[in-house]
């Protein structure tokens, strides 16, 4: 069940729609938290991150993210390793996800970013799902590629930088700048690309 917080964004976001040509931002409280606008301000963005979502939440609500975007930059997984989702039901989603956004916008270049590094206890599945993700991404449509956000943000142990975080989860702002700053060559081509 969803908790208020999810359930007001996910109703908005049904109510308003997508809006056309915009570089989306598709995830949980990660891209939700991102101040995209200010880090991106010529750029046409969309955030529909909505924090504690699983990949199953943003399968089943493509619709009011994906109307024609320039592109489309997904984080998602973090929330099914800490609920241990079985791998193969994250990859289904994944794959479920991957083909639903080229249904509806064939062609657009689809990103799909590695899960985050967290807590060090977090580490050996995390990696599990991502070295997943990558094979979907290889299966995928020529138009989707991977971005691996590890060697910006892990530490040795495999735990998220302690520089870049306040609780082991959840980036501060120089997190954030480090993050936009593997994000920004993608953005800026997209966006000339309008």
């Amino acid at each position: 069940m969803l908790a208020y917080p999810q359930k007001a964004r996910r109703d908005q976001f049904e109510s308003t729609g997508a809006p056309p040509r915009r570089i989306v931002l598709l995830g949980e409280r990660l891209t939700e938290s991102g101040n995209w606008e200010e880090w991106f301000p010529d750029q046409p963005i969309l955030n529909r991150g909505i924090g504690g979502d699983h990949t199953a939440e943003v399968l089943s609500r493509l619709d009011s993210a994906i109307n024609e975007p320039l592109g489309v930059l997904l984080l998602i997984g973090t929330n099914d390793v800490a609920a241990a989702v079985p791998l193969d039901e994250s990859l289904a989603n994944l794959r479920g996800i991957l083909s639903g956004i080229e249904v509806r916008a064939p062609g657009t270049p689809v990103v799909v970013q590695s899960v985050m590094p967290r807590g060090r206890s977090y580490a050996q599945e995390v990696r599990r799902l991502n070295i997943g993700y990558q094979e979907v991404v290889a299966e995928a449509a020529e138009s989707v590629r991977y971005l691996d956000l590890w060697p910006a943000l892990a530490a040795d142990d495999g735990s998220l930088r302690q520089d870049l975080t306040f609780d082991k989860l959840h980036l501060n702002g120089q997190g954030y700048r480090e993050w936009v700053a593997l994000l920004r060559p993608i953005v800026e081509a997209w966006g000339r690309s309008r």
